[in-house]
């Protein structure tokens, strides 16, 4: 392996990614370097560790206080996680009342052993999943600080995404497995307590260091430093590798992201892929007839990198890990863990989702906590379009999303996707609005602005904001800056309502050798429309009534001829128009065949001829 050109190559991404962040006019974030050793028992699944955090306060705020997520801390009875889990209508089937039923050697825990700041010991305390701490000193705007921690943790039983022993007999999957800062941007501090959900936390640079049994073997974010004093495949060719004493020490880095996970197990198998030039993909799995489609994946996963790079823009970093752990499929910095044991279809998809996740999310990093839509739903639209790509005849298309979509606004679960992650009423209303709404908020664009734009304006969005924080602001403003069109209105409704899209065609009357088609409105979102017309000699012609507060009005991205219609006003529920066209020449007509408008009843949208 080549691992000089790939670290100088990597060094040059993220002088680059760092200068586009400096110079983002009136945006700024802040910035975290970790260097941790950790000294792993296998014998009694604890670990210490001390992490030195170098913290740089790039806001315009003076910081007294700082906060540190504790995630390991949620795995003990009557925690929160536990409550809620035991409390909520539909609990995630992973968890269930599992935490209540954890002895003292299964539970998870963080203990706190010694916290400085420069050296001056800082005061502190525990609050369930978060850790208050009082400075010493305040960090003033534009400066930086060092907080050294010792801490004494052990590994609960797997439960919900980190744990020991999965249920597909991965030793070790070690995730939000440290103490993590919590975020702090515009908004102020981010410290959520886990409750189940997801994630937001600053960018920055680890060196992790991690000493465990030496028959071992690791998979993590970054890059492997001492390969050739660990062996394990990891090695250049012809180089002999010699292990003294019981443990290794496992040297990583990883160069601006925000997040680490590491797995173990000693009977891994460890394979590789190349995409083009890069990046490199590895495989970690236990070797079995469960695994068998393990042998087939690298070549769907290679294939699936090239659509998404093309489509969606090219993967930063270069190292890509899909691993088997876990409790399902869960996204990390440059890694996934995922259950493997699974037929082809079923494994490849997990592992384009998650890997779609690098984009949406490892790199446009949004606060998860309240734009889990930006998160789950972008990716889960950018996995249908690349499982429609690698299987021929794959179900994975948008369709499926509206459908699903369309069953939530029918089950009465629905809530705002502006909803706090933690804070959905149901798992349902979080996981079918998050995953299936968020798909449509983008899949809705085709219909917005045309395909083309959307496509430019995907690629745009990703360039501008990855290695950023972006909301859903900076999403819109992308799309609205590339259509030219105002669409703050589609965001105001989609997001922070649970209004539904309902059209119907009204009527169409015979009116002196032309024909007036009426359309009602009868959800309460408002939409353009696109009105197809058939004629008896099989032409067709589109006409398109834009909305008056678009301000604007979509291109023809189609290859019919059309005919643009004054605005339809959102206030009026009945908009009509005339074509001068006898209505005995008409044979079908039919509201958005494209069926990129998320109508929630489509059953009154067509008009055909008796």
């Amino acid at each position: 392996m080549k691992y000089n050109f790939i670290k100088k190559a990597f060094s040059l991404l993220l002088f680059v990614s760092l200068t586009s962040v400096a110079f983002t006019q009136g945006y700024w974030q802040q910035k975290v370097e970790y260097v941790m050793d950790i000294d792993f028992s296998i014998e009694n699944h604890q670990f210490t560790g001390n992490q030195k955090l170098k913290y740089f306060n790039n806001s315009p705020d003076t910081l007294r206080r700082v906060f540190y997520h504790l995630y390991f801390n949620a795995f003990q009875p009557e925690s929160m996680m536990d409550t809620r889990s035991r409390t909520i209508e539909d609990p995630d089937g992973r968890v269930g009342d599992r935490i209540s039923k954890l002895n003292d050697s299964e539970i998870g825990y963080h203990k706190i052993q010694s916290l400085t700041q420069d050296g001056e010991s800082v005061s502190y305390k525990t609050e369930g999943t978060v850790l208050e701490v009082v400075l010493a000193e305040p960090i003033l705007p534009g400066s930086a600080t060092v907080l050294n921690m010792n801490f004494q943790s052990q590994v609960p039983l797997q439960i919900r995404r980190s744990g020991r022993n999965n249920k597909e007999g991965i030793d070790y999957s070690m995730a939000q497995w440290y103490p993590k800062i919590a975020e702090y941007d515009e908004r102020g501090w981010h410290s959520h307590p886990y409750v189940g959900r997801e994630f937001y936390a600053p960018w920055g640079n680890f060196n992790v260091n991690l000493t465990i049994d030496k028959n071992f073997v690791v998979a993590a974010t970054g890059i492997l430093q001492n390969p050739n004093e660990i062996g394990h495949g990891y090695e250049d060719d012809g180089v002999k590798v010699k292990r003294k004493g019981k443990k290794l020490t496992w040297e990583f880095e990883a160069k601006n992201v925000h997040d680490f996970v590491w797995t173990a197990d000693p009977d891994y198998t460890h394979t590789t892929a190349m995409v083009n030039e890069g990046p490199e993909l590895h495989f970690f799995y236990q070797k079995g007839e469960e695994t068998k489609a393990w042998e087939d994946l690298p070549e769907l996963a290679v294939k699936a990198f090239k659509f998404i790079e093309s489509n969606f823009g090219e993967y930063p970093y270069p190292h890509y890990s899909i691993i088997q752990g876990g409790d399902g499929g869960m996204e990390y910095p440059m890694a996934t863990l995922i259950t493997g044991n699974r037929e082809i279809q079923s494994l490849a998809g997990v592992t384009v989702h998650e890997a779609l996740h690098s984009w949406y999310q490892g790199l446009l990093a949004t606060n998860e906590s309240y734009y889990a839509w930006m998160d789950e739903g972008f990716t889960t639209y950018a996995t249908a379009e690349t499982m429609a790509h690698i299987f021929e005849g794959s179900n994975r298309t948008q369709a499926r999303n509206f459908q699903t979509y369309i069953y939530l606004t029918n089950s009465g679960k629905e809530e705002p996707l502006s909803t706090h992650a933690d804070h959905f009423a149901t798992n349902s209303a979080y996981g079918l609005g998050s995953y299936y709404k968020g798909a449509i908020a983008l899949a809705q664009m085709n219909y917005l602005i045309g395909k083309e734009k959307t496509a430019r304006a995907l690629k745009k969005y990703y360039y501008k904001w990855r290695f950023k924080h972006p909301d859903a602001i900076d999403w819109i403003r992308v799309f609205e800056k590339e259509s030219d069109i105002e669409l703050d209105w589609y965001l105001d409704y989609w997001v922070n309502t649970i209004h539904t899209i309902d059209y119907s065609l009204d009527g169409v009357e015979e009116m002196e050798g032309s024909t007036k088609i009426s359309l009602k409105r009868i959800g309460k979102m408002p939409m353009p429309m696109d009105v197809y017309v058939t004629f008896t000699d099989g032409t067709k012609k589109v006409y398109y009534a834009p909305l008056a507060i678009m301000r604007g009005e979509k291109s023809n991205d189609t290859t019919l001829e059309r005919v643009v219609l004054s605005d339809w006003s959102w206030t009026h529920p009945t908009y009509s128009f005339t074509i001068d066209v006898p209505m005995d020449q008409i044979s079908v007509i039919e509201l958005d065949e494209s069926g990129y408008m998320a109508d929630v009843d489509r059953t009154n949208n067509k008009w055909e001829k008796e």
